[in-house]
């Protein structure tokens, strides 16, 4: 079993930074492929950015390329999204999640129940 807790989400206004973090606890973090997701109201659980167990493979939405950037502390047990230059349409629900690396929520079989980021216009 692996638990993860998201943190760091907040209201911010467009244009502005937000880090979010995930700590994770039970199975070893660092054998296991990590991403970041987002979901609003009615819409299909969205991909943002996933990152191998060595960290040597990322992969970033298109949507959120050159804005967002993925990266994991195996010590710390702790996988983080710097995201930068916030816009409206990033307003969700950010969960992380561990599985196999991939862009397909069905490749993570462990979520964490998700941070709110709300971006004001």
């Amino acid at each position: 079993q692996v638990q993860l807790v998201e943190s760091g989400g907040g209201l911010v206004q467009a244009g502005g930074s937000l880090r979010l973090s995930c700590a994770a606890s039970g199975r070893s973090f660092s054998n296991l492929a990590m991403g970041w997701f987002r979901q609003t109201p009615g819409k299909e659980r969205e991909f943002v950015a996933a990152i191998s167990w060595s960290g040597g493979s990322i992969i970033h939405a298109d949507s959120v390329k050159g804005r967002f950037t993925i990266s994991r502390d195996n010590a710390k047990n702790t996988l983080y999204l710097q995201m930068n230059i916030l816009k409206s349409e990033d307003t969700a629900v950010y969960l992380c999640a561990a599985g196999r690396f991939g862009a397909l929520a069905t490749s993570y079989g462990y979520w964490g129940q998700g941070t709110q980021v709300t971006v004001a216009s």
